[in-house]
């Protein structure tokens, strides 16, 4: 930036300040002043009366011309007049009623002296607004010395540091030159609606300019339309239309969930207080109002397209922990039953049952072991997952936990995690399909494999083992005769103990195969579950 310019922004900046620091304590003169005529009538001091009323008006005529000032920073300055020769006039405009205020405050001071006996009850505030009225000759001064800015902080006194502060940020706040700004600005599909035809031109050739890719429409209705067809990241709307005005337009993009994150500019020659709020109010992003500032117009278009990309990367950010979120779930409920998982996450950190009675199942692949060795490991893989795949989907249709497998063989239960009345139903149901998905899947792939199954019904414990790699599983004498029926049984067979077989009673074709010595449990009577 040159440095021409930045004393000239500089400059205006300053001025501009100096401005609202004005009004304060001219506002504060005229208050002060209004108490001190209150207090001289209610003291009955007449006499000061006048020369009170005289300096009031003198507070009224500043305040009128720094509220001008104010609302029109350049109204007054002529149209041949030098910045400095405007600021000398304005001093001397505003320093004309100040002076007045002075020399009154000063002659009443002065007449108070003069007085006996106790001090003047008005003396302090009259004080008070002599300090008052210095202090604005002082900042009238700097608004003077402005013409010339190396002499605005000796002049202003107090204030230096403040005027200083004014000029840092102001040199902080550099534009970027033109080809960096058109580089930061990202490349957006922009919607412009505007019944105005050379606006949508202007509007369109410049946005290009930019870098952006425009979509224009000349009324309400066909905006909505594109808006359902096409995707937009920011809509330059204009709110005076006919048919369907940009308000009406901009309700509507709000109302609907698949439109009401696209950010939306207004843009209209109204410039009244309420329509900017009202739009604001149902959505809009920005407001800005013709004729359109073109750096204003990219800053402001650049702000909302950043404020989106911000918002699309956190919806990306919160769909992708939500995913990580499912997936994480899929695999604890794949390994915990659901039940077992919700009891976790509401902080039970031991989690062991005593069930009263439950029917457990085992299944091994019989010659499995033997066959495993001619086989490669992506073979055996692929095989054992097809029947082990084939199981778990058998076990959920049957509403049968699985706890695990080992090695070759499978191990199911039901009447676990939430007790089951017909737990060994299910399991006697879930048995003769398991021996059926075996033969199927042993013929498709060539293998001369048989399973058998072994069932008891007991009483177990049940819980969830380790910290790191836990697991859900069961426990007891209950679970030891089961693997001592799988064992003892036959290739193509359900063994199911006497226990099993009083479980099930007469709702299965069952046939008694007699006492069998089992290892460890000596003589136990057994029984063969028939095929479906």
């Amino acid at each position: 930036m040159s440095t021409t310019v930045l004393d000239e922004r500089l400059s205006r900046a300053l001025t501009a300040f100096l401005r609202e620091e004005v009004q304060a304590p001219a506002m504060a003169v005229t208050d002060l002043l209004d108490m001190i005529i209150e207090d001289a009538r209610s003291f009955q001091h007449e006499s000061m009366l006048a020369d009170l009323n005289r300096m009031r008006s003198a507070s009224e005529q500043l305040n009128v011309f720094v509220k001008g000032l104010i609302q029109d920073s350049s109204a007054d300055r002529q149209k041949e007049e030098s910045l400095d020769a405007f600021h000398r006039r304005l001093r001397h405009d505003l320093r004309t009623p100040l002076n007045a205020i002075k020399g009154y405050s000063e002659l009443l001071l002065e007449d108070m002296h003069t007085d006996t006996g106790t001090t003047h009850p008005l003396r302090l505030d009259l004080t008070k607004l002599k300090e008052s009225a210095d202090q604005l000759v002082g900042q009238i001064d700097a608004m003077a010395a402005l013409a010339r800015p190396e002499e605005a902080a000796t002049v202003y006194g107090s204030g230096a540091l403040k005027l200083d502060l004014v000029a840092d940020a102001l040199r902080a706040v550099e534009p970027l030159p033109a080809d960096e700004a058109r580089k930061a600005m990202q490349s957006s599909r922009i919607l412009v609606v505007d019944d105005n035809a050379s606006n949508r031109d202007v509007l369109e050739r410049r946005l290009v300019r930019d870098g952006h890719q425009i979509v224009t429409a000349a009324t309400g209705t066909s905006a909505l339309e594109l808006v359902g067809k096409e995707t937009f990241d920011l809509i330059l709307l204009d709110l005076i239309m006919p048919e369907m005005s940009g308000f009406q337009v901009l309700r509507r993009l709000k109302a609907a969930e698949h439109t009401s994150h696209i950010p939306v500019i207004v843009i209209s020659v109204l410039d009244e207080l309420d329509s900017v709020v009202r739009c604001i109010e149902a959505g809009a992003e920005d407001y800005l109002t013709k004729p359109l500032n073109p750096i204003l117009l990219r800053a402001r278009i650049t702000a909302s397209l950043e404020k989106k990309w911000l918002r699309d990367r956190e919806k990306k950010f919160v769909s992708d922990l939500q995913q990580e979120k499912a997936r994480s779930e899929t695999l604890l409920l794949n390994i915990l039953p659901p039940s077992i998982v919700k009891r976790m996450r509401n902080g039970e950190m031991v989690i062991a049952d005593s069930v009263a009675e439950a029917t457990i199942l085992f299944c091994d692949l019989v010659g499995f072991t033997t066959l495993s060795a001619e086989l490669t490991a992506g073979r055996i893989i692929d095989f054992l997952t097809r029947i082990f795949s084939a199981f778990d989907g058998l076990a959920a249709e049957h509403g049968v936990e699985k706890i695990k497998t080992i090695g070759d063989a499978y191990m199911a239960a039901a009447g676990i995690p939430e007790a089951q009345s017909d737990h060994a139903d299910r399991i006697a149901a879930l048995a003769p399909p398991m021996l059926e998905a075996v033969s199927a899947i042993a013929e498709a792939t060539e293998l001369k494999v048989q399973a058998r199954i072994g069932i008891h019904t007991g009483p177990i414990t049940a819980g969830v083992i380790g910290t790191h790699k836990f697991v859900y599983d069961v426990w007891g004498d209950t679970v030891n005769t089961a693997s001592r029926m799988e064992s003892y049984s036959l290739p193509g067979r359900i063994q199911v103990s006497a226990a099993t077989r009083a479980a099930l009673g007469d709702r299965f074709k069952l046939e008694r195969r007699g006492m069998i010595e089992i290892k460890g449990k000596g003589m136990m009577e057994t029984y063969f579950l028939n095929k479906r």
